[in-house]
């Protein structure tokens, strides 16, 4: 089948290139070789991601993995990018180009804007059955979020919620842990404020941990995490971004209760990532707020021990923010063979879910996520359940992880953490600050 970009799509190629280096810089894993998007070799995959860190070398052992069983290192070429922006502008231009990877890494909240601009091929029934998968292979949640259109555009290889680290040597002494050592239950605001309360006796000061300063991120998944746990909220935006319909009271409501911990004392004003996390690390507060990958960090920390659990629901319903990393396929000419050998690839990863897993996200696999081997790997499995209820950021054209409308939103919200802007001064800022995005047709 010919291949066939959009003008929409060459466009959008353009725009996700502005203000960013086209060609960004990046460093291929030992798998592979030969120029990016070329194949020297017919029978090899190309397969381009952006993990980096523990990630990084986790997903090299699962390429390993595969090649092992395909012939050796020439079967596939690997190569990472710059996570966020740059990734994505090169994955659209090298498309647009058609030098476009045989399969590729998105974030969930990412495929919706290529897939709208034509950059990515929908994956069908067929495909899925072409190497013994199906929707019932997948968590629900994860795999109803990826529908586009009444299509599915991306295969979840995991979801990564925002989750709730604890230090539990000040745990205890706050009284929190339960007779099996794990965090008592702290579901209701009562209840979670006075277990902030106790915390801060212990500590003498800061019971949780978020990052805020030079960090954008932390605080909109922290805000919309507690914002959708409010039964009846609105979406913060919609119809592909074009509206802002987030529900001003339920705004209110959690971030006044934000700058209400910080002025009891409970939750830090400012603090960088590294910092927010080194708090509860060295026992001077009780709970951090992060994604599950910073398990890799406290796991690393000599004589630490902690906890992770979802977080603590302090309203109406349970809900974490959350992404997913899955597997898209670009847009490009293909033989039925190639097609399927797509897809073996992507089937090899998900039978290598455990390794991932090691790393704190949680398998979008069930045949791994519900097996005995994962049940007992601690602490991954004791907030699983927080991919059931992940709440993924609205779709739009500049929206998702690591983008215009995160960091425009959570550079607000982390000023209100900072007590630097009321909460009202930060709902109009955002307003004014998205307009120029609410107002502009989307280019894909």
């Amino acid at each position: 089948m010919a291949s066939s970009l959009t003008r929409r799509g060459f466009l959008g190629a353009g725009v996700a290139a502005a203000g960013t280096v086209a060609l960004a810089g990046c460093a291929s894993s030992p798998i592979g070789a030969g120029l990016v998007g070329s194949q020297l070799n017919p029978d090899q995959l190309i397969f381009w991601n952006l993990f980096g860190g523990g990630d990084g070398s986790r997903m090299q052992t699962m390429e390993a993995g595969y090649a092992k069983a395909h012939g050796g290192n020439s079967s596939l070429q690997a190569t990472v990018f710059a996570w966020g922006n740059p990734y994505y502008s090169k994955l659209t231009i090298a498309t647009v180009g058609n030098k476009p990877p045989d399969v590729a890494v998105a974030h969930l909240t990412r495929a919706k804007p290529l897939y709208d601009g034509n950059v990515l091929e929908p994956i069908t029934d067929a495909d899925l059955a072409s190497v013994g998968l199906s929707a019932g292979s997948f968590n629900p949640k994860s795999w109803a979020a990826q529908k586009t259109d009444g299509n599915n555009i991306a295969i979840p290889l995991d979801t990564h919620p925002l989750v709730m680290f604890y230090n539990e040597d000040v745990i205890k002494k706050a009284g929190l842990l339960d007779s099996d050592g794990k965090l008592k239950d702290l579901t209701g605001l009562d209840t979670f404020e006075a277990a902030l309360a106790a915390i801060s006796k212990v500590t003498g000061g800061t019971a949780i941990t978020v990052g805020n300063v030079s960090e954008n991120a932390t605080p909109w998944r922290v805000f919309t995490t507690f914002y959708h746990q409010i039964n009846g909220v609105t979406p913060f935006i919609s119809d592909n971004g074009s509206k802002l319909t987030v529900d001003e009271d339920a705004f209110m409501k959690v971030t006044e209760r934000i700058q209400t911990w910080v002025k009891n004392g409970w939750l830090n004003k400012g603090l960088d990532y590294a910092g927010a996390q080194t708090q509860m690390f060295t026992g001077k507060a009780g709970f951090y707020l992060e994604g599950e990958w910073e398990i890799t960090t406290a796991q690393s920390v000599k004589g630490l021990k902690f906890g992770m659990v979802p977080i603590p629901n302090i309203y109406d319903k349970p809900a974490a923010q959350a992404d997913s990393h899955t597997f898209v396929l670009p847009r490009k000419d293909r033989s039925p063979e190639q097609r399927k050998q797509a897809m073996g690839f992507i089937k090899s990863m998900l039978d290598q879910s455990f390794t991932w897993a090691q790393g704190g996200h949680v398998p979008a696999y069930l045949p791994t996520l519900d097996s005995k081997k994962y049940e007992q790997l601690e602490p991954q499995a004791d907030y699983a359940s927080a991919a059931k209820y992940a709440v993924y950021d609205d779709p739009a054209w500049y929206g998702g992880s690591g983008s215009t409308f995160e960091n425009t939103v959570g550079a607000q919200l982390g000023l209100v953490q900072q007590l630097a802007a009321s909460p009202a001064q930060a709902l109009s800022a955002i307003k004014d600050q998205l307009a120029v995005y609410l107002n502009t047709p989307s280019p894909l």
